[in-house]
């Protein structure tokens, strides 16, 4: 079997170590030992933060649409109880983007997430309500239909 020289791998791949660990701290840029450490290291934490930047966004969309939604008279979790209501799927990326970018049209959003909604039964968990102003509330597809009445008569 003939004979296999590993000079020139070996040194092709210390090299390639050595260059992704410029600009690290001391002898962690300087000798291969440390500096292939600080590389392993350095690789399994980028592997890891790649997928967690996925939760980053999110959690810095849904901040976004919160406050937007907020600015709207709704919360955050039901404009999208009602978005699913209503039956748009509008991811929460666009949203955001929405509601920094184009606020007029995520407030129509709002509103026909609010409309889709049934309305609200009262803050007991039990069911029912204690207060009478929840008794009086009126649906959203009444108060459409008075509306649409209203103009058919003027």
């Amino acid at each position: 079997m003939a004979r296999v020289k590993r000079a020139i791998n070996g040194k092709k791949h210390r090299s390639a170590v050595l260059e992704q660990a410029q600009g690290y701290y001391g002898n962690r840029s300087r000798s291969f030992r440390s500096a292939n450490e600080a590389v392993m290291h350095s690789m399994r934490y980028a592997y890891r933060d790649r997928r967690a930047r996925k939760g980053d966004f999110r959690r810095l969309w849904i901040q976004r649409i919160n406050a937007a939604a907020r600015a709207n008279d709704m919360s955050y979790s039901r404009l999208i109880a009602g978005l699913r209501h209503a039956e748009i799927t509008v991811d929460r990326k666009v949203l955001a983007d929405l509601a920094v970018t184009d606020p007029d049209s995520f407030a129509q959003l709002v509103g026909l997430a609010k409309a889709a909604l049934p309305p609200e039964t009262g803050g007991s968990p039990g069911g029912g309500s204690s207060t009478p102003e929840a008794a009086e509330t009126v649906a959203p597809t009444e108060v459409a239909a008075v509306e649409a009445e209203t103009v058919d008569a003027s």
